[in-house]
Formats: C-alpha cells, sequence, structure tokens
C-alpha cells in the first residue's frame, strides 16, 4: 500500500468514528465564498487540525472545517476553507482532502473560487462557470509514484469540467436570470497579485480569469475518476491599461456580493444531479 493511500484510510477511520453515511457530493468553497455552509443543514463537522493528515488554512476568510450534512436534498461533505500552494503545502497535501472525499462516497465535486478577470467583457462581481484550465503552478500533484488504486498513472484530461454539469448550471442561471461567463480559468502560485505584462500575456494565452487554486483539486478528481463543476466569481479587474491596485478585503466583499447568485446555481445543480 503506498504511503498516501495509508494516510487516507487513516483519516477515513477517524471520519468513520462519527458516521457511517456516505456523501455523494462534495464541495470546496474558496476565498469568501463559505457563507454556503450556512444553507447545508448540518449533522456535525470537524476542524481541519482534527483529522489526521489534513493541513490547517492560513489565509482570511478560510475557517478550516470539514461540514457534513444535506444540502438540496442531498449528502454533502463541504470543505469551509482550502488550502494553497503560496501557504508552503506540496501539491499532495493540498489535494489530500479530494482523495478523503472519493472514500467518503463522493461522485461529483463542485469547486468555487475567487478570481480576477482577465477577459475585457468580464466585470467584478461577476460569475464564470469554468469550461477548461490551465496549468502554470510549475508543478502537478500526480508527479512521484502512482498507485493504481487511486488512479491511472497518465489520466486523460479533454474534458476535466463535467460537460453535463456545465450545460445544467448554465439552464439554472438562465431559468433565475442569473449572467453568467463560460471560460477558461489559469492556475499561478500566488500569493502576489500579477503585474501589467503579465495580464498581458495571460491574456495572450486565451486565460479569461486567473487564480491561485482549483487546479490542483480538479487534476486529482479527474485522477480518481470524481466528475467536477467550477465556477468562479470575478471580485477584481485584471485590465493592464486601467490596473488599479487591490487589497484581499475587497477581493472578499466582491465575492460575498456575488455569493447569492452562486448558491442558486449550486443548491439548483445539486438538485437535480442524480447521484
Amino acid at each position: 500500500m503506498s504511503d498516501l493511500r495509508q494516510k487516507i484510510q487513516e483519516a477515513i477511520k477517524h471520519i468513520r468514528t462519527k458516521t457511517q453515511e456516505n456523501y455523494p457530493i462534495g464541495i470546496i468553497l474558496g476565498t469568501g465564498l463559505g457563507a454556503l455552509a450556512k444553507e447545508i443543514e448540518i449533522d456535525f463537522s470537524l476542524d481541519y487540525g482534527d483529522i489526521p493528515y489534513f493541513p490547517i488554512s492560513t489565509v482570511e476568510s478560510h475557517q478550516g472545517r470539514l461540514i457534513f450534512g444535506t444540502l438540496a436534498g442531498k449528502k454533502v461533505v463541504a470543505m469551509q476553507g482550502r488550502f494553497h500552494f503560496y501557504e508552503g503545502y506540496t501539491m499532495q497535501q493540498i489535494t489530500f482532502p479530494v482523495r478523503v472525499m472519493k472514500y467518503l462516497g463522493v461522485q461529483k465535486l463542485f469547486i468555487s473560487n475567487a478570481c480576477g478577470g482577465l477577459n475585457p467583457q468580464y466585470r467584478k462581481g461577476d460569475i464564470m462557470i469554468i469550461d477548461d484550465h490551465i496549468n502554470l503552478l510549475g508543478t502537478n500533484p500526480l508527479i512521484g509514484p502512482n498507485d493504481a488504486e487511486l488512479g491511472d498513472r497518465f489520466p486523460d484530461m479533454s474534458q476535466p469540467y463535467s460537460k453535463e454539469l456545465i450545460e445544467l448550471a448554465e439552464d439554472v442561471a438562465m431559468e433565475n436570470k442569473i449572467k453568467v461567463h463560460r471560460g477558461v480559468y489559469l492556475a499561478l502560485s500566488g500569493p502576489n497579485l500579477e503585474t501589467r505584462a503579465e495580464y498581458r500575456m495571460l491574456r495572450i494565452l486565451q486565460a479569461d480569469v486567473v487564480g491561485m487554486s482549483t487546479v490542483p483539486e480538479v487534476i486529482a478528481a479527474v485522477h480518481q475518476g470524481t466528475e467536477v463543476f467550477g465556477i468562479s466569481i470575478i471580485t477584481d479587474e485584471c485590465f493592464p491599461e486601467s490596473l488599479v491596485p487591490v487589497s484581499i478585503e475587497e477581493v472578499v466583499e466582491a465575492a460575498n456580493m456575488a455569493e447569492p447568485s452562486m448558491t442558486v446555481i449550486l443548491k439548483t445543480v445539486i438538485a437535480r444531479v442524480s447521484v
């Protein structure tokens, strides 16, 4: 048994002392987006520090607990706070919760994030459904020995985000008169925001938004056969010729403003999916 799988089983053993339920829906809540947890009928929650081998969230607005309960009639396990490469964690540590979710029964993983808008048609407070991504983190959670019990050595990434879930989310947005974009998320390590020259480069690469998360979790999910839906809230506009300084407080405020619309989309999609 690989070291990773042994750690997963130790984490699962601890969680199974609290519940024997299966949770077919997994949720990862990004910066400023933790309020969706208020919509969950919570059975119980665990602090990350109490779960073997879980990292600890060190970023503002990331509470750092794993929530178990019901949302829109489905059993869910939700991360209220995630981990980032810039915090000093390895890719394997960042994606460890996704691995644990698989063993808790998660079939569909819903990932949210706050990001910067590169596409000139996007505005602060807009919502983007992720159709594809570009990994410029400089590393990958699958580097190293591969445990065939967890997934294939060379997973295909031609469709990392579920086409079915994307189309369902677009239908839900239209029904609720919520404006959404559909585009490409690009991941950089951070923690600094980018320069004007870097924003120009990223736009040339045809990225629509830029952020510091999500891609590692998606790669791990695809590797293990978990279906993925990704959604972003644009919290700042990254247009080189009109760039202004932005603070984390402004990012969180913008995420909070758009969160109700994102919550409607996620809740309705989760209510309609079959698991």
